[in-house]
C-alpha cells in the first residue's frame, strides 16, 4: 500500500488521527478519529483538512460564504465566527456540536430555517436513529434544537421550533461499574506493564470522582493540603464547578513513587501524568519520551492494559470508575447535596444524573428494606401509644 503524507495526520498503533494545533482548536476544531491506517483513514483526514484551510482562508481573507444567506449553514457559520462559541464553550462542547452536525448539514444546511417543516424534522430523525443508533439520534437532535436557538437570536426564524413535536428517544445511560479491587489490580497491572503515568490516572481517578479529563490534566499547582488530607482541588472542565479531590496514602504512595522516577522537575502548570513513551528493543526504532495524555492516547493506553490485565471480553471505561464511587457513595447513605458537591455537578436535582450514576444495586436495595423494616416498628409502636377515647353518654 502506498504512503502518502497528510498535513496534520498521524498514525498511532495502526489507526489514523487528524490532530489539529492549539491555534486550530481555539478556532473550534477537535482532534478526530479516523479509523485504521489506509486510503479511507487518508480520505477522513483530507476532509478535515479542506474544511481547516477553507475556515483559514475565510477567515484572513473575505470569508466566503459556503451556503446561501441566512441559510441554515450560513447561520452555523456565523456563530462559529462569535466570541460566544469560542470562548464560552468548552472545546469537547464544540466538538459535540461538530458531531451532530454532520447530521445536519447534509439535509437542512443549503434551506432557510423557515422552510424546515415537522415533517422534514421528523423523516431526518427517525432514519437516523435506523441507520446509526438512538445515541446518534440524541445528540443529533440536541444539537439541531441548539442551532435553532442561536437562529432565533439571529432573528432569521420566529416561533417555536418544530422539532420540539418530536419524542425524543434517550439512549440507556451506562450501568457499568468497578470495585475497588479491579481498580487497584488495573494500576498494579499498568505499573508493571511500564504504564506509570496510566497507573497514577486509575488510582487518582478511583479515589477522587474526577472524570477522565480533569485527572489528565492535573497539575502540580492543583494539589492541596490540609490536615492529614492531600489531594487536588480544581474547576470541573466540562462545567467550570470548584470540586476537590483527596487521595488515599496508597495513591499518595503511588504518585510520589512515580514523580521521583520521571527524573525531572514538573513545572507547576504542566500535566503532572504521562503516556510510558517508547524504549527501542532488539529491532531498534527512535526512542520517544513520554508526553502529556491527550483524550485519544489515554483512552488507546487504557484499553491496551485493560485487555492485559482482565482480557479481551473486558469493555469498561475509565469513566465507569467515576460511577462507581457514585454508587458506593449511595449504598453508604450518603446526603445528595454532599455527592453533589464531590462530583461537581447537579446529581442532588437531576433525576437523569442519578439514574446515570446511581444504578439500582442490591446494597441500595437492602437499605431501602432495613428502612421500611425501621419505620414499621416505629408506626406500630406510635399505634400502640395512642388508645382509642371512648365518649360516655351524659348524666341526666
Amino acid at each position: 500500500m502506498a504512503r502518502i503524507k497528510l498535513k496534520h495526520y498521524v498514525v498511532r498503533k495502526g489507526r489514523g488521527y487528524w490532530l489539529p494545533t492549539p491555534k486550530m482548536v481555539e478556532a473550534g476544531f477537535a482532534g478526530i478519529r479516523c479509523g485504521p491506517d489506509g486510503p479511507d483513514a487518508w480520505k477522513i483526514a483530507q476532509e478535515w483538512e479542506a474544511r481547516w484551510q477553507a475556515h483559514r482562508k475565510g477567515a484572513e481573507a473575505s470569508a466566503a460564504r459556503r451556503w446561501p444567506k441566512d441559510s441554515v449553514g450560513d447561520a452555523f457559520d456565523r456563530f462559529r465566527r462569535t466570541a460566544s462559541w469560542r470562548d464560552d464553550r468548552k472545546a469537547r462542547t464544540r466538538e459535540d456540536w461538530e458531531r451532530g452536525w454532520r447530521y445536519i448539514e447534509p439535509v437542512f444546511a443549503d434551506r432557510p430555517p423557515s422552510a424546515v417543516t415537522f415533517e422534514h424534522l421528523d423523516r431526518w430523525y427517525h432514519k437516523i436513529k435506523a441507520k446509526h443508533g438512538v445515541g446518534e439520534a440524541f445528540r443529533a437532535m440536541k444539537i439541531w434544537r441548539a442551532l435553532y436557538t442561536v437562529m432565533a437570536s439571529m432573528k432569521l426564524i420566529t416561533g417555536a421550533d418544530p422539532s420540539l413535536a418530536i419524542r425524543r428517544e434517550t439512549p440507556t445511560p451506562r450501568h457499568q461499574v468497578w470495585s475497588e479491587g479491579e481498580a487497584v489490580r488495573y494500576a498494579k497491572g499498568a505499573w508493571r506493564a511500564g504504564y506509570k503515568g496510566l497507573a497514577c490516572v486509575v488510582a487518582v481517578a478511583w479515589d477522587t470522582g474526577f472524570a477522565p479529563v480533569d485527572v489528565r490534566t492535573l497539575t502540580p499547582s492543583d494539589m492541596f493540603t490540609a490536615g492529614d488530607d492531600w489531594g487536588f482541588a480544581i474547576d470541573r472542565d466540562k462545567t467550570g464547578v470548584p470540586v476537590l479531590g483527596t487521595l488515599t496514602a496508597r495513591t499518595r504512595r503511588l504518585v510520589l513513587a512515580y514523580l521521583d522516577q520521571l527524573g525531572v522537575t514538573v513545572l507547576p502548570d504542566a500535566p503532572l501524568f504521562r503516556s510510558r513513551g517508547f524504549v527501542p528493543g532488539p529491532k531498534g526504532g527512535r526512542p520517544r519520551s513520554g508526553v502529556p495524555y491527550t483524550k485519544d492516547t489515554l483512552g488507546d493506553d487504557f484499553a491496551d492494559v485493560r485487555r492485559l490485565v482482565f482480557g479481551p471480553s473486558e469493555t469498561r471505561t475509565l469513566m465507569d470508575m467515576r460511577r462507581s464511587g457514585a454508587r458506593e457513595a449511595n449504598a453508604g447513605g450518603v446526603a445528595m447535596t454532599a455527592l453533589a458537591a464531590k462530583l461537581g455537578n447537579s446529581i442532588d436535582t437531576s433525576k437523569a444524573l442519578q439514574r446515570t450514576y446511581m444504578p439500582v444495586n442490591l446494597a441500595a436495595v437492602r437499605a431501602a428494606d432495613e428502612a421500611r423494616r425501621k419505620g414499621r416498628r416505629l408506626l406500630a409502636e406510635e399505634r400502640n401509644q395512642h388508645k382509642k377515647l371512648k365518649l360516655g353518654g351524659a348524666e341526666s
